[in-house]
């Protein structure tokens, strides 16, 4: 099942027939209840049924020839918890039923694409939305429908106020559009923060660095793996390590990778330690997921 994605935007949409709904910090997951049994699907497509036991059993109340497009998100403390998910998705299927009860998995639904065998995609989201709701109240936890409003103005206070929560910002869609499969047909405003962090290593080569390794500002200073550099931002770290104190040595900037960082979807990576660290600016979100975002190395402190 292909899902729909969305296009990041720095400012709140405003508009007639625009419908925001809250963007939970978990896992993309697409439920399919088959008339044998039920599957769950990463966005990649990987089959991630036997590491969630608790939804698979509630999706069994589901009609036979339901799909339903979603967050799966794990509460903790009264907020979501990133990292939590990511535990629950990656353990295997005899851990995962004691995750299950330890850790219980909510599912927050955003789509219905199917429902009793009759493909729902090319209805406008107002429709679907309408049965997305009749579908799930009556079922309640760990099932539930997003919430969702017309009203901008209470859209504004959810994006200003819900972060608290867990939530990463704001999904907004238009109501007569149908389910945009494979295409960036939705828009996401996340709240995000441009700030220096420090630079202590990069995963790849020295002359072909692919990532670095950050330690932000703010938070408990565990280190961070970025997005992809661009290419530009390739050469000018490649630049800066060969110019690093230590380049040539066995410890220094090109020296043998020592260490290990934990990145998010990828497990433990090993990068290349600077010392001294180099400076960079990034875009961070509020919570650990997506990985930072490096908008340029700072040359000028």
């Amino acid at each position: 099942m292909t899902v729909a994605l969305a296009e990041a935007v720095t400012t709140l949409p405003r508009a007639p027939g625009l419908a925001y709904e809250p963007k939970f910090d978990g896992h993309r997951l697409v439920v399919v209840r088959t008339v044998e049994d039920v599957v769950l699907q990463a966005r990649s497509g990987r089959i991630v049924t036997a590491a969630f036991p608790d939804l698979a059993a509630a999706a069994r109340q589901l009609p036979a020839g339901t799909v339903l497009d979603g967050e799966v998100v794990v509460w903790h403390e009264g907020r979501t918890d990133f990292a939590l998910v990511q535990r629950r998705a990656a353990a295997t299927a005899a851990r995962a039923a004691v995750l299950a009860r330890s850790l219980p998995a909510s599912y927050a639904a955003f789509d219905v694409l199917e429902l009793a065998g009759l493909d729902l995609r090319a209805r406008p989201y107002e429709r679907r939305r309408a049965l997305l709701v009749d579908l799930l109240l009556p079922l309640g936890p760990p099932l539930q429908p997003v919430p969702m409003t017309t009203d901008p103005e209470l859209a504004a206070t959810w994006y200003e106020t819900l972060p608290a929560s867990g939530i990463e910002g704001l999904v907004v869609k238009r109501l007569d559009q149908p389910y945009p499969a494979g295409r960036r047909g939705w828009r996401k405003l996340r709240h995000t923060n441009v700030r220096d962090a420090a630079v202590v290593g990069y995963t790849g080569s020295p002359r072909r660095p692919v990532a670095l390794v950050l330690v932000l500002p703010v938070g408990d200073e565990t280190p961070l793996v970025s997005s992809p550099l661009t290419p530009a931002l390739r050469a000018e770290v490649a630049a800066a390590v060969a110019q690093a104190p230590g380049a040539s040595g066995p410890s220094g900037a090109s020296g043998a990778t020592g260490a290990t960082v934990t990145a998010i979807g990828l497990g433990e990576v090993p990068f290349r330690p600077l010392d001294p660290p180099l400076t960079a600016e990034v875009r961070h979100a509020s919570a650990r997921h997506p990985p930072p975002e490096v908008l340029r190395l700072r040359t000028d402190l």
